[in-house]
C-alpha cells in the first residue's frame, strides 16, 4: 500500500490574540482551523476556496514559512512542525515552493544561472561540473534555451519567468512541490502551457503536488484529489470525481455551479451570496450557514464534524448524506467534466 508521504493532523494557525500594552487583546483570527489531510506519493492535491479562506496560509505552514500554532505535520512519519532551523535543510531539499507571481519571486539582480545555482550550492553542496550539467538539464525540462541562463528575470515574459521559478523549485530534486496560485497571474493561453508542463513534470519525475487555487477549472484539470476550504477549515475532501460530480457540501455545490462553461450561455449562473464573515468574529455553528441555501436553525448551534462516508468522501455538513444542488441549478447540467 502506498503510505502517505505528508500527513497533517489537526493543524491550526492563529494570528493575533496577544495582549496589548494596556491589557486588552488583539482579535484572534484562526486562519487555519484543525486541518487533517493525507498526501500519498504521486498524488496531486488541489486546495480550493475563496480568497481569504486560508489556503495560502496552509501552504506556508506546510512549507515551514509560518509555524503552526498547534497540530502535527509529518513528512515520512517525522514531525517537521517543530524542527529547528538548522535541521530544516533536508526538508527544504525535499519540499519546494512555486510562488504566484514569478517576476517578484526572482531576484532581479541575479542571472538565471545564479538563481538556479543557489539552491544547489546551499542545499545540495555539489561541485561546479555537476551543477553545470544540472543547469542545462533544468532548462531543457522546462523547455527553455540554455543561453537564457545568462539573462536577468526582467528580460522574460510572465510565462517564461514562471518556467524559471519551476526550474528553481526542481533544482534540488524535490519530492513535493507546493504551488500557490502558479498560473493566476498569467494570460489564459500561457496558463494552459504551464499547466501542461506541470502535468508532464508530475508524470516524468514522479512528483507530488499540493496545488493552491481559487479556480476549480484549473484544479479539475490538474488534480486527482481536492480539499475545499472555507474560513480556515476543510469542509469537503475527496477524489476529483467525487468533488466535481457529486459534491456533498453546499459550499462546494455553489462553487461548482458558479463556474462559467465555455461555449454555453448560462444567464442563471449561480454566485455566492454575501461576503465571507469577519474571521475575528466567526458565526456560531457552521461558518457557512449565513450564506447557505440549506441552513436550518440547528446549523447555527454546532459545527458539523468532517464526516467520512463509505466511499472515502469527507464533508462537514449535517446534510452530507443527502446532498442536493442549489435552487435553480438544472439537474444533469452541473457536471463540469461534461
Amino acid at each position: 500500500m502506498n503510505e502517505p508521504v505528508l500527513q497533517l493532523h489537526d493543524v491550526s494557525r492563529t494570528f493575533g490574540g496577544k495582549r496589548r500594552l494596556f491589557g486588552s487583546r488583539t482579535p484572534a483570527i484562526r486562519a487555519v482551523n484543525r486541518v487533517t489531510l493525507n498526501l500519498r506519493r504521486g498524488d496531486s492535491l488541489g486546495v480550493v476556496g475563496e480568497s481569504g479562506c486560508g489556503k495560502s496560509t496552509l501552504a506556508r505552514v506546510i512549507m515551514g514559512i509560518i509555524p503552526p500554532t498547534s497540530g502535527e505535520i509529518l513528512f515520512h512519519g517525522t514531525d517537521i512542525a517543530g524542527l529547528h532551523h538548522r535541521h530544516r535543510k533536508e526538508l527544504y531539499r525535499k519540499i519546494q515552493f512555486v510562488f504566484q507571481d514569478p517576476s517578484s519571486s526572482l531576484n532581479p539582480r541575479k542571472t538565471v544561472r545564479e538563481i538556479l545555482e543557489r539552491p544547489m550550492i546551499e542545499l545540495l553542496d555539489i561541485p561546479r561540473t555537476e551543477r553545470e550539467k544540472r543547469l542545462h538539464r533544468l532548462m531543457d525540462i522546462v523547455n527553455m534555451r540554455p543561453e537564457f541562463l545568462e539573462r536577468h528575470p526582467h528580460e522574460f515574459s510572465g510565462g517564461q519567468a514562471q518556467r524559471i521559478g519551476i526550474a528553481r523549485a526542481l533544482a534540488t530534486d524535490p519530492e513535493i512541490l507546493i504551488l500557490d496560485e502558479p498560473v493566476s497571474a498569467l494570460d489564459v493561453s500561457i496558463q494552459a502551457q504551464i499547466l501542461q508542463l506541470l502535468m508532464a513534470l508530475k508524470r516524468d519525475l514522479g512528483l507530488t503536488y499540493v496545488f493552491i487555487s481559487h479556480d476549480l477549472a484549473v484544479i479539475d484539470y490538474l488534480c486527482d484529489r481536492v480539499a475545499v476550504m472555507y474560513m480556515g477549515s476543510v469542509v469537503e475532501e475527496g477524489s476529483a470525481d467525487q468533488i466535481f460530480q457529486k459534491p456533498r457540501h453546499p459550499y462546494t455545490h455553489v462553487l461548482r455551479a458558479s463556474i462559467p462553461e465555455p461555449g454555453r450561455h448560462n444567464p442563471t449562473r449561480l454566485k455566492l451570496s454575501g461576503e465571507l464573515p469577519n474571521p475575528a468574529v466567526p458565526p456560531p455553528g457552521c461558518p457557512f450557514q449565513p450564506r447557505c441555501y440549506r441552513a436550518v436553525p440547528s446549523c447555527s448551534q454546532a459545527m458539523p464534524p468532517l464526516a467520512t462516508y463509505d466511499d472515502g468522501h469527507r464533508a462537514a455538513c449535517f446534510f452530507g448524506d443527502n446532498p442536493v444542488p442549489p435552487p435553480g441549478l438544472v439537474e444533469g447540467s452541473e457536471d463540469l467534466r461534461a
